[in-house]
């Protein structure tokens, strides 16, 4: 049996943002690892969702008047009661996603690190600042930041809590109002932390949680709000990014990655291994910014893929409540079926499995080994698509430059790994890599959980950037606002105008030797 109860689940379910839920279609949410039935979710329209976005609109109008000190309030109590409230969060995050416990609890610690975060920082970064004037003195100028208004979150499956939630804290910080369409597979984690937002004292429809089909209610989040925030795949998101664009307003997202790892050959092997089971296999593989390419040095190679075959064949495998599984199951048949179909595809081109590749259909119907190959070449699928899921291809390298070019060589540029023999090899191979994200002795949780960075993709794997300023600024819209005293920009009391205009262009260029400009 699931963790969460039916009570739990009626709970929650009268937070839907849709009016008459009770009387509406429904389908099944499963338990990913049993795929049984614990419950149903109503299935909106885009109707609901517009009906959202406009009382969303009305909440916005009172939430912006708030100062961004009172809004961190509310966040900094979410915070606390995401920790309160911390087991109840993990149970549902398993029993929509199979995904190991850990993993779990790595999203509720995020939650809360990202609502801490924006509710200590945001109020100083939405300050309303000076700057220098076009003349110093005369000209006044002062920058401010306005909310968008409402601001349309399409979240995925794979990190339900995180994703629905860590985007939303930022806008909500900024003034703005947030209407959420989870996916169809995890729509009660969102609820969830709704439940929690409220208890906190946000406006309960200043974030309406509105389940349903992406092409319905997400193409009226796209048609209805004032910004919108995807994560998802790299082709969903340039048809959303085409659409936001024809209306003209803000988009950003977190797309795709084939992310690489590079291991030098001065790298320690053990901390590497151990490192990149982290780094592949966490949440089952089914991670944008996890790993799916290993570089290693020749040098080390044979003894690097020895022992993380080894260490990868002796992981743990369960369908369990509790901390005692190193990896759980994928999220559906469909993570499954790709992952079986990419590792056949790569096996009977040639390639060699050294771990796992198989279905475990005795521990429950989504679960797949992690899976560790070689010999894998360019024709194969897994070479260069996206697996997203437990399967990792290891590729033996001449040298460090090999290295570089051969992780460089994608579409992608999401996340990127580096293990080596010292923190200034690192860092040099880092600086040459094109990611978003780069993590030394990590897979990862570095750059993820260093909420005060940027976090974002190049290439196809993604659009702007949360966490840090960028990721709280991206919901505003700056505004600027001169004031012209003494002097105007035309001419000054008491001086002819044509002796003005025709001492000015020298009096702007004398302005190059003040401080600052």
């Amino acid at each position: 049996m699931p963790k969460p109860t039916p009570e739990y689940f009626r709970r929650l379910s009268g937070l839907i943002a849709i009016d008459d839920a009770d009387a509406r279609p429904t389908r099944p949410v499963l338990e990913a690892f049993s795929g049984v039935e614990m419950a149903t979710i109503p299935i909106g329209t885009a109707e609901d969702l517009e009906t959202a976005v406009s009382r969303a609109r009305v909440a916005q109008e009172g939430w912006a008047q708030r100062t961004p000190a009172q809004r961190a309030e509310v966040l900094s109590a979410f915070s606390e009661l995401v920790h309160r409230n911390a087991a109840e969060l993990m149970d549902i995050a398993q029993a929509e996603t199979g995904k190991a416990r850990i993993y779990a609890q790595e999203e509720v610690i995020d939650v809360a690190l990202t609502a801490r975060y924006y509710a200590t920082t945001g109020p100083k970064t939405l300050a309303e600042h000076k700057v220098r004037g076009m003349l110093p003195g005369a000209t006044s100028v002062r920058v401010r930041y306005q909310p968008k208004g409402v601001i349309g979150v399409i979240s995925p499956w794979n990190y339900p809590l995180t994703l629905a939630v860590s985007d939303a804290v930022a806008a909500l910080l900024a003034g703005n109002g947030v209407v959420i369409k989870p996916d169809s597979q995890t729509p009660y984690c969102a609820l969830a932390l709704a439940e929690l937002l409220y208890e906190a004292g946000l406006p309960r429809e200043l974030f309406a949680v509105v389940p349903g089909p992406g092409g319905v209610v997400g193409q009226a989040i796209v048609a209805t709000t004032d910004y919108v925030m995807f994560t998802g795949s790299s082709a969903t998101g340039a048809t959303l990014a085409e659409q936001a664009g024809r209306r003209l307003i803000g988009f950003s997202a977190e797309l795709g990655g084939k992310n690489p790892m590079i291991v030098s050959a001065k790298a320690d092997i053990d901390r590497a291994v151990e490192g990149a089971a982290r780094a592949c296999f966490s949440n089952s593989g089914q991670l944008c910014i996890s790993i799916e390419r290993l570089y290693v040095d020749k040098a080390i190679a044979d003894e690097f893929t020895a022992k993380f075959s080894a260490f990868v064949s002796a992981m743990t495998l369960d369908a369990t409540y509790d901390f005692t599984a190193d990896m759980g199951s994928l999220a559906s048949a469909a993570q499954v079926d790709t992952a079986e179909e990419h590792v056949k595809d790569a096996v009977a081109k040639g390639a060699k499995v050294l771990a796992g590749g198989r279905r475990r259909a005795d521990l429950g119907p989504f679960f797949f080994e992690p899976t560790v190959l070689t010999d894998v070449t360019d024709e194969m699928t897994c070479y260069a698509e996206e697996t997203f899921g437990p399967v990792v291809s290891i590729y033996p390298v001449d040298s460090t430059d090999e290295a570089i070019k051969l992780a460089n060589a994608t579409r992608y540029g999401l996340n990127a790994s580096v293990f080596a023999g010292s923190s200034s090899e690192a860092n040099a191979i880092a600086d040459q890599l094109r990611a978003g994200t780069v993590n030394i002795n990590e897979g990862y949780a570095a750059a993820w959980a260093s909420t005060a960075a940027p976090m974002g993709g190049m290439g196809i794997s993604g659009v702007g950037r949360r966490h840090g300023e960028e990721g709280l600024l991206k919901y505003t819209e700056p505004q600027t606002v001169a004031e012209q005293r003494f002097i105007g920009i035309d001419r000054a009391p008491g001086i002819p105008k044509g002796v003005y205009r025709a001492v000015t262009p020298y009096a702007i260029r004398a302005l190059k030797y003040l401080p600052g400009r």
